[in-house]
Order: C-alpha cells, then sequence, then structure tokens
C-alpha cells in the first residue's frame, strides 16, 4: 500500500512551496527529489519514478521550486534553488525523522541539491540524480560536474545513453574521477528523459522498473538499507 499526501514547505520567512510526499508501507528510507528545469513536481516522468521506487519501499518528497510554484517558466538564481533543496531537506527531516534520507533529482534539480551540498553539507546519505545535464546539448563538457568532488556521499547517476546532455562516455569519466563513491548506471536506449524509442524492442514499463530496481540496489548495496 502506497500512500500520497500533500504538504507544504517554508522557503524563507515569507514563501511556501507545494509538496508531494508519496509513501510506501514500512518505507526503507526517504528521498528528496527535486524536479527539473522544464517541469514540475508532477511531471509524468517524475511520477513513474517515484511510483516505481516505491515498489521497493522508498519513500520520495517531492517539491516545486519558487519559479514554478508561481508558475513561471525562468529558474529562480542558484542561491534560491540552493535554499529551496535545503528546506525540502528540513522538511522530510521534521516529517520522518526515523527514516534515513537521500537527495537528488531530475536533471537540474539533481545538480542543485548536489551543487547546494557542495557548499554546504546537506546532511543526508546519498545522492540520486535522474539525467544528470552534464553538458548543454551538441556541447559536450564535463565542468557542471567539477563540484561533484565536494560532494562526500555516495552517489547514483540514472543516465540514458542517447542522453543529448550526458555524452556517456564523459558521464562514465566523471564517475572514474569520483571513485568508489560513484556509480553509473546506463539506460541503453535512453532519451535524458530516459525513454527508449519502439523500435528498441523494449517495453517502457520494463525500462522504468529496470531504473527503480537500480535504486533499491544501490540502496542495499552501498548505503545498507
Amino acid at each position: 500500500m502506497t500512500r500520497a499526501s500533500e504538504t507544504s514547505i517554508a522557503v524563507g520567512d515569507h514563501r511556501r512551496v507545494s509538496a508531494l510526499l508519496l509513501e510506501p508501507e514500512a518505507s526503507r528510507c526517504l528521498l528528496v527529489f527535486a524536479h527539473g528545469a522544464g517541469a514540475g513536481m508532477r511531471h509524468a516522468t517524475i511520477e513513474t519514478f517515484a511510483r516505481g521506487v516505491a515498489g521497493f519501499r522508498i519513500a520520495t518528497l517531492r517539491f516545486q521550486f519558487p519559479y514554478t510554484e508561481a508558475g513561471r517558466r525562468r529558474p529562480d538564481p542558484p542561491l534560491v534553488l540552493h535554499r529551496t533543496v535545503r528546506a525540502a531537506v528540513a522538511h522530510a527531516r521534521a516529517m520522518r525523522p526515523e527514516l534515513q534520507l537521500l537527495a537528488g533529482g531530475r536533471s537540474m534539480g539533481g545538480r542543485m541539491a548536489s551543487s547546494a551540498d557542495a557548499v554546504d553539507s546537506l546532511g543526508v546519505a546519498g545522492f540520486v540524480f535522474q539525467a544528470f545535464p552534464l553538458h548543454p546539448p551538441g556541447k559536450p563538457g564535463t565542468s557542471r560536474a567539477d563540484h561533484l568532488s565536494q560532494v562526500e556521499k555516495p552517489m547514483l547517476f540514472l543516465s540514458g545513453t542517447r542522453d543529448r546532455l550526458a555524452d556517456p562516455e564523459l558521464l562514465a569519466g566523471v564517475r572514474d574521477r569520483l571513485g568508489p563513491r560513484a556509480r553509473l548506471h546506463l539506460v541503453d536506449g535512453g532519451d535524458h528523459s530516459l525513454q527508449v524509442l519502439k523500435r528498441s524492442g523494449r517495453r517502457q514499463e520494463d525500462v522504468d522498473y529496470e531504473v527503480a530496481e537500480a535504486v533499491s540496489e544501490w540502496c542495499r548495496e552501498v548505503l545498507g538499507f
């Protein structure tokens, strides 16, 4: 049985953002999961991911950044995004103090979680990145990952081999430089949303299960829960 409940998070003294807790029975841990630049916490890709990991008893707290809460399209400055991630982690800790916390997110959201931690530790057990945006489309590079050397906790990268924002070889190089605290799970044929083409012969629901299972196995093997 999985229960969904809506809540809100205070970001500073005069701002609140919406959040959604998806909580399976006997949860193993709670993942604070930020959305990407172009869509909010209810985007289908994030919803599918949250329900997938719930099947492995991993709870998620999704939340809006202030710009999406206000209906704007342009992301907030990094300082505001970092402050929101910190507020969401604090909210999750207060809601479920008995659970180990993870942080991360989809694309920009994951990068904001890790860059916030690089500035000042979030105090979580590890990070889960869905489609880490390593570089702009058509402009391969790794500078967006430079801050990860300051992140001391285990990291899991979930990335598609067709992701135009994360060249697989470059991302593997980042993983190698980070050493044993970083793991990379590549989805064969997956794009930036971890979607595969119909001609691949793979069912999307099987891919979604693969991704959720990878998170579960990482939690068990690396984090011990």
